[in-house]
This record gives C-alpha cells, sequence and structure tokens, in this order.
C-alpha cells in the first residue's frame, strides 16, 4: 500500500494549494469594496520618464514608440526613453519612430548599451541615470497604454504617503487567437484581478509584474534599486520596496492590453523563466520577509506566492502515481478513503475551477460563456508541469540569471522575426506520460475503475497538448496591412500629449 498511500499524500500536498486559492477567494470578497481613490495632483504635473526596454522586439517596436509618444501628459513633462539592447535591425526602427516623434515636439531618445549586463534590469538602472523624471512609468515592448493612462494611474501617488508604485492590469491583444492564448488570458485575470486585488486591498505584499506600472523614482532608490541577481527584477524590488515601507497601489479597472504568446514554446519560455525567477526571489528573500515585524498575514501570503511554483513537481508525481495507486488499491478503498480522496480532489482541483470562474465574472462580468475553458486550463496547468518542475530546480538549486525574452509577433505583421525558442527535451517527456496516461486509461477501464477515467483523461489531454504543440511549427495569421494599435490611430500628432 506505499503507492497508495503516496498517491494520497501528494494529493493531500496540493490540495493545500487549492486552500490558498480559497483564502484569496475570501480576502477578494472580504475587501473588494476597498477601491483606491486617486488623490489631487498640484497645479504642476509631476514630471514623468516613460521607460520602453527593448531587445530585438523589430514586430512591435514602432506600436510600443507610437503609444508612449502618445500620452496625454504635458510635452515639458513628458521624458521618453527607449532603452534598447537589441542585435537586430530593431534599432534601426526604434531611432526612426524616435526621431519621427521628434519632429512633433516629444522629448525621446534611444539609449544604446554597449553590453547588456544584467538585461532588462541592467537597461532600466542605466536609464535612470539619465532620467529627469519624479515617477517612471515602464512599459514592455507589447505594451499599448491608452492616452490617457498617466492621467489616469499618477493621481493615486497623492492619495496617500508612501505610495511609491502604482501597477494597472493586463488586458490582452489577442485573446482569441488560438486557444493558447484564451486560456493564458484567463490564468492572467485570475493572477491580477483576483490575487492583486486581494493581496493589495487586504494590506499583503503584491508586487509590480515588469511593466504597465509606475514608480516614484525616489522608490526605486531608497529600495536599493534595479538588481539583476534573479529573473524577476520587479518582483525583487517590489518587495524589498514594501521591506522599506513604501505601500503599493493596484488598479483593478485600469487596463493596459498586451500581446499573449500565440505560441507554445513561446509561453513555455515565459512560464519558465517567471517560476525560475521567483525560487531564486525567494531564496533571496523569505528569509528577510519572515524575519520582519509585519503581521503573519504579510508572512504567510508572501511564502504561497514566492512558492506556488512549488505545485508542479507535486503535478508531475501525481501524474506517475495516480494509475498504479488506483489499481493497487482496490478492495482497500474504504468508505473514510473515498471521503479523504474526495475532499483533497476538490481541493486540489475544483478550487482551480471555481477560482478563475470567479476572475472571469469579476473581469468580465460573465463567465458561463467561457466555462468551456476551465476543464483545458486545468489541463494546460497539467501539461506545463516538466516544464516548470525544471524551472523550480533550476530557481532552488541553480545560479544562472541569462534572461531569455518571450517572442512577440506583433499581430503576425512579420512573424516572429526568425527567432522561436529550441522545444528542448521536454516536448518529448511530455509525449511519454501522454502515451504512460493513455495506456493506463485503457487499462483502468478495463478493470472497472472508470471514475478514474475523467482525472486521467485530464492528465493526458494535458501533457499531449503541450507536448505536441511544443513540437509543431509555428503558424501566424496573414500579414496585416498597416499598423496596428488596438482599434485607434497612433500617427504622430502635435494635440496627442500637449
Amino acid at each position: 500500500m506505499l503507492v497508495p498511500a503516496a498517491y494520497l499524500a501528494v494529493l493531500g500536498a496540493l490540495s493545500l494549494f487549492g486552500v490558498h486559492r480559497l483564502v484569496v477567494l475570501a480576502l477578494y470578497r472580504r475587501h473588494r469594496g476597498a477601491v483606491p481613490v486617486p488623490g489631487v495632483l498640484p497645479d504642476l504635473l509631476p514630471r514623468v520618464t516613460v521607460q520602453l526596454p527593448v531587445f530585438n522586439e523589430y514586430a512591435v517596436v514602432d506600436r510600443m514608440i507610437d503609444a508612449a509618444c502618445s500620452l496625454d501628459w504635458p510635452r515639458d513633462r513628458l521624458q521618453i526613453q527607449v532603452l534598447d539592447d537589441s542585435t537586430d535591425d530593431t534599432l534601426v526602427r526604434s531611432r526612426a519612430a524616435a526621431a519621427r516623434w521628434r519632429e512633433h515636439g516629444v522629448d525621446v531618445s534611444v539609449h544604446v548599451r554597449a553590453d547588456r549586463t544584467g538585461f532588462k534590469a541592467g537597461a532600466l538602472e542605466a536609464g535612470l541615470q539619465t532620467a529627469t523624471g519624479e515617477l517612471v512609468a515602464i512599459f514592455d515592448a507589447d505594451f499599448i497604454p491608452a492616452p490617457d493612462f498617466l492621467r489616469r494611474v499618477v493621481p493615486h501617488f497623492a492619495a496617500g504617503p508612501r505610495i511609491g508604485m502604482v501597477q494597472a492590469r493586463w488586458g490582452h491583444l489577442n485573446e482569441d487567437r488560438n486557444l493558447l492564448t484564451r486560456l493564458s488570458a484567463m490564468l492572467l485575470d485570475g493572477h491580477f484581478v483576483l490575487e492583486h486585488t486581494a493581496r493589495h486591498r487586504s494590506g499583503r505584499y503584491f508586487n509590480f509584474n515588469g511593466t504597465a506600472g509606475v514608480w516614484l523614482r525616489r522608490c526605486i532608490d531608497e529600495a536599493g534599486g534595479w538588481q539583476h541577481d534573479t529573473l524577476v527584477e520587479d518582483l525583487d524590488l517590489s518587495y524589498r520596496a514594501q521591506l522599506a515601507g513604501w505601500r503599493f497601489t493596484f488598479l483593478k479597472d485600469e487596463v493596459c492590453p498586451a500581446e499573449l504568446p500565440a505560441d507554445m514554446r513561446a509561453f513555455k519560455t515565459q512560464q519558465h523563466r517567471w517560476a525560475k525567477g521567483t525560487l531564486q526571489a525567494a531564496r533571496k528573500l523569505l528569509p528577510t520577509v519572515l524575519g520582519a515585524r509585519v503581521g503573519l498575514g504579510v508572512k504567510s501570503e508572501a511564502m504561497a506566492h514566492m512558492l506556488a511554483n512549488l505545485a508542479y513537481p507535486l503535478v508531475l508525481v501525481l501524474a506517475l502515481l495516480m494509475p498504479p495507486a488506483v489499481l493497487l488499491r482496490g478492495r482497500a478503498f474504504t468508505p473514510a478513503l473515498a471521503v479523504l480522496d474526495i475532499v483533497a480532489f476538490g481541493l486540489a482541483t475544483l478550487s482551480v475551477a471555481c477560482f478563475y470562474a470567479v476572475a472571469q465574472r469579476e473581469a468580465h462580468g460573465r463567465w458561463l460563456d467561457k466555462a468551456w475553458r476551465l476543464p483545458l486550463l486545468m489541463a494546460l496547468g497539467i501539461g506545463l508541469a516538466v516544464n516548470q518542475s525544471c524551472a523550480v530546480a533550476e530557481g532552488l538549486f541553480g545560479g544562472d540569471v541569462t534572461f531569455v525574452r518571450t517572442p512577440k509577433a506583433g499581430g503576425a505583421r512579420f512573424g516572429l522575426q526568425g527567432y522561436r525558442p529550441v522545444a528542448g527535451w521536454t516536448p518529448w517527456l511530455e509525449l511519454v506520460l501522454f502515451a504512460y496516461l493513455l495506456g493506463s486509461a485503457v487499462v483502468l477501464g478495463m478493470n472497472g475503475h472508470v471514475l478514474s477515467l475523467p482525472f486521467v483523461g485530464l492528465f493526458c489531454f494535458g501533457f499531449g497538448y503541450v507536448g505536441l504543440t511544443s513540437l509543431l511549427p509555428a503558424r501566424h495569421a496573414p500579414r496585416a496591412t498597416g499598423r496596428v494599435g488596438a482599434g485607434r490611430g497612433l500617427e504622430p500628432s502635435l494635440g496627442a500629449a500637449s
């Protein structure tokens, strides 16, 4: 009975992550009415530096610069830095776009470093050396802030003392592109709408997401500046700033649209970097957080936040143990064990469906029309277990901080510019697990364990979908004509930021 016992232990451990999701839902419900109220800005608006970190973003760099230069803020109070570390023709396009906007009176410059030390964190830190703004807004290359973004976000710095950062919610430019984008949009909605809102409004720590946010320059400096000893420089600086007494604000209803990875390899690259970096940050920061003079709620949520990816190795073990455990339990499966199994299963899996259904309702006012995505979302999370378990191991035990960017297609105007992450060996292991679980489903069905088949099928589909799509060639929509501007023109306009 060792295998069934181990299976139940792993399922029990996974149920703890389900309990945390329910805690987040409870915090969200309790504090949902505490909507942040903006303060009143002085007549002389603060000077804002907009930083646009770029690396080989040929497909989206024009769109990004156009959006930043169209921000509605006094021209004499706005500085835009294009921090271009590119090694391809992106630099030519960014310089041309900047020159075009300078002709219309916008203070926009392109900054090129001799080397990429520190990757994105290094570029942001280098840009601060010549930044003139009291506030620093940051947008990744695939984000398109609305012209009134600063007008809506900056007043929140005047809402109270020691507010060091204001984060907007990510929107999705290409959610309906394919199944992957539909599912990843749900994942992000859960993170922002529920997790960020619950953490912020309940007084827990939450993090800047690397883009679509504005920092007080003094907060960055006092917290120790951008550091590049982890792959999540945004989370790292966020925790250091909040430990230093700064407060953050999250604006659930201020949405900044961006591009979702529509290719499985790109998506896995992004998820791997985030998981690996978060575990690196946990090694660096959790001892300090746990030793700080902050409440138990802050400490427990910080642990849950930084250690959430530990669920993936457990999912991988569960996939291996589940078929033999079901077969071996046989007649030893008592009513008490059945109840325990159902409770653990419900907390580990059904909590996921509940969590993301609520997130869809809160983000879009509905969820029933997207209910069909929920089991597929769980399957995607299962299928990522190999990729993410590798990231967890590297984050916990490795020291590599090489930043591998997520390629952007820019509406497929230029494809992926010849850059697509290497598939590696993980898809083959994913397909091996698919074959193992498919065979197991046949054996379980033949032995009368039909109630376990939906659960096994979820695992089977997850590994098969992730593995197969990682090996397929990239597909792109037909090239679009004209510029992509999220439904609004972004050509230079003398009145856009006057």
